[in-house]
């Protein structure tokens, strides 16, 4: 019998039935940090697990990744970026917010948190912006600077 239930799982996984990382697998977001510095923004995304892997782009428009449904955010352009495996499910603190006190920074915004997927655009004033990927450990933190002399 436990076999049969264990070939269930096996066939289920390899269908698509059980996503290959789970929530219990991911990195919990603790923390969202922001703060300007000489030439650049920053959001700071702190984790109390390991590194996610990041994917980022610009857009011009923000959109929530399971209804597919426009997000309604501060800033002329977003860059929005992904984590995985990472989510906000424990996370007590704001999830979107505006940030007044930076230069070029208008906002954050949670666009993801579906199946280990965590999204936020990041929304700023112009276009065109540059901006920078990073990563810090101990703890685990992944860092945005946007550039705010260009543009």
């Amino acid at each position: 019998m436990k076999r049969t239930a264990v070939a269930l799982v096996a066939v289920g996984m390899a269908m698509g039935g059980v996503p290959a990382a789970s929530a219990a697998e991911a990195s919990e977001l603790t923390d969202i940090r922001t703060g300007v510095h000489a030439g650049f923004d920053r959001v700071v995304f702190e984790f109390s697990g390991p590194r996610p892997a990041v994917t980022e782009g610009v857009t011009s428009e923000l959109y929530n990744c399971g209804s597919g449904k426009p997000v309604s955010a501060k800033g002329d352009e977003f860059l929005e970026v992904t984590m995985q495996p990472a989510s906000a499910y424990g996370y007590p603190g704001p999830r979107s917010f505006e940030t007044p006190g930076l230069a070029k920074v208008r906002s954050v915004t949670n666009t993801c948190g579906f199946e280990a997927h965590l999204g936020f655009g990041i929304g700023y004033s112009g276009t065109g912006r540059s901006y920078a990927v990073s990563f810090l450990d101990n703890p685990t933190r992944v860092v945005i600077d946007i550039d705010i002399d260009n543009s």
